[in-house]
């Protein structure tokens, strides 16, 4: 189901003894969350009846050990366990036979203790089994019908897929409307691609832009290259033009910035990608000069302003096509390492920089 049915499903019934959470966006999944606690714990939301556990660090026989426990300070409970795809084994070997190979947590038998629990749930017990690393398409689908074989005894699954451009313009206009402000022409696109599509991020960014618009004011593609975070557009278009003179050394200090400002990694490397393509269809197409590369893109309904074109034509300019067509190798292994079972994003950052300035 989708996180909209399951707040809809929560209006009418009882939340369930478990669910399976699974995909990557975090502003339904708020939402969801939101909907369930209230559920579960009532409109206070009482602390004493709301547990996280991570399966990084505990293991899945110790949470349904916990589950199992009535607790002395509240009647109802709520019991978040987050990286939950670390209960599954690695191998393609049955959770009973987990071994060295398998996720810190994974228990054999751990399968089996989830559905006796459910065959006899403890009163007024909701389990969230939640997992945030895999999408649920491209890659990662091998993976999630793993997820859903391992947790098969969840029959209440809540998807957040990523959301897609066309979606978050529609939030992102929905979300202009409530706060009284519009939108000028272009600015939903610039936001959108500065923000990766990324719902969490808009509602960021337009409560900060709606402060400067003001009530009733209009948002202009100016503001949002004023307001929205440089990280996102400046600071990887530097790297990108490091990693073009193949300044290592830059390369990764301009690594180290975006680590200090919170950047998500996993976001950064899809601009990167998008930068990559954009520039190798302009080599392909022969464009000279931001202007004819503005005109090209905007012509066939891809979103493309001033700065981005000149940055589209400095990338193009700075890689042969070549380098380019490695860069995106480079950029699918580097996606496809992150994808993996806890990686640190870091490292997979800095190996794809070593071989890009080799």
């Amino acid at each position: 189901m989708t996180s909209d049915q399951l707040i809809a499903q929560l209006k009418k019934s009882p939340p369930a003894p478990a669910y399976l959470f699974i995909g990557p966006d975090v502003y339904r999944r708020t939402k969801a969350r939101q909907a369930l606690r209230k559920a579960v714990l009532g409109d206070d939301g009482d602390e004493n009846g709301f547990t996280r556990h991570d399966l990084d660090e505990v293991k899945l026989a110790d949470v349904m050990d916990d589950a199992c426990s009535y607790s002395l300070f509240a009647s109802r409970r709520l019991i978040w366990v987050g990286a939950a795809e670390g209960a599954m084994p690695r191998t393609s070997r049955a959770a009973a036979a987990a071994s060295d190979d398998d996720g810190p947590s994974a228990t054999p038998g751990g399968a089996d203790r989830i559905a006796q629990f459910l065959k006899n749930p403890i009163p007024d017990v909701c389990l969230v089994f939640d997992i945030t690393r895999f999408e649920l398409e491209g890659d990662d689908k091998a993976k999630v019908e793993r997820a859903r074989k391992f947790y098969g005894a969840v029959t209440n699954v809540v998807e957040f897929p990523p959301f897609t451009p066309a979606e978050a313009r529609g939030l992102m206009n929905d979300m202009a409307k409530a706060q009284g402000i519009k939108l000028g022409p272009g600015a939903s696109d610039y936001l959108v691609e500065a923000t990766g599509s990324n719902a969490s991020r808009i509602a960021n960014e337009l409560e900060k832009l709606s402060l400067l618009a003001g009530k009733n004011g209009t948002i202009t593609e100016e503001m949002i290259a004023n307001m929205a975070p440089d990280a996102r557009e400046t600071t990887i278009f530097a790297l990108v033009a490091a990693m073009g003179r193949k300044d290592r050394n830059q390369s990764l200090s301009i690594l180290d910035t975006l680590v200090r400002e919170g950047e998500y990694l996993p976001l950064a490397l899809a601009f990167l990608a998008t930068q990559f393509r954009l520039a190798l269809v302009a080599r392909e197409a022969n464009l000279k000069g931001a202007s004819a590369i503005q005109n090209h893109f905007s012509g066939r309904g891809v979103p493309m302003w001033r700065s981005r074109a000149e940055q589209v034509a400095q990338t193009a300019a700075s890689f042969s096509e070549g380098k380019i067509r490695k860069a995106m190798t480079e950029i699918f292994e580097a996606d496809r390492g992150m994808r993996d079972i806890r990686p640190d994003d870091r490292t997979v950052m800095e190996k794809f920089i070593l071989s890009l300035t080799a």
